[in-house]
């Protein structure tokens, strides 16, 4: 696996320490399992997908946390004793967990288990005193903001 090096970014910027802290802990947790095997999929601006290939788990066999700026889903595989023989076992029994590190305003909206498949829905919701915000300059309006004033008449 290569190595990023953020060292030079780290002495230029100033307030971007998590970010960094959170691609080298990314780059980290990658280098190992990779069970089971997910999608991420962006939806709309603000709405997101995280799909996880999780066949022969139950509902009750997964477990999802979410808390600030982190998602955790968890599967406990259950011990079926099988009425046969096992000849060969090519289907993975066992458990997982998953990390995923959310932007800020972030939350869960729904999780979906079907098909093998566990979609788990995600929203960015910036609240309305975070948003970009036109300020006018000695009380006058820009160029741009008396257009879509004229536009809106």
């Amino acid at each position: 696996m290569s190595r990023i090096d953020l060292t030079p970014y780290r002495r230029s910027t100033v307030g971007f320490d998590r970010l960094f802290d959170l691609l080298e802990g990314q780059a980290r947790a990658n280098s190992g399992d990779n069970y089971p095997p997910f999608n991420i999929e962006r939806r709309g601006e603000d709405v997101y997908r995280i799909t996880l290939a999780v066949a022969g788990f139950r509902p009750q066999d997964i477990d999802i946390t979410a808390q600030q700026n982190l998602l955790v889903i968890q599967g406990k595989k259950r011990e079926d004793d099988p009425t046969g023989e096992m000849l060969h076992v090519g289907i993975a029994n066992r458990g997982f967990e998953r990390r995923f590190e959310l932007a800020d305003y972030v939350r869960v909206e729904n999780a979906d288990l079907a098909d093998g498949l566990l979609s788990v829905d995600l929203v960015r919701e910036v609240p309305e005193a975070m948003k970009p915000k036109k300020i006018a300059v000695n009380g006058i309006k820009t160029i741009e903001s008396e257009k879509s004033d004229e536009s809106d008449a």
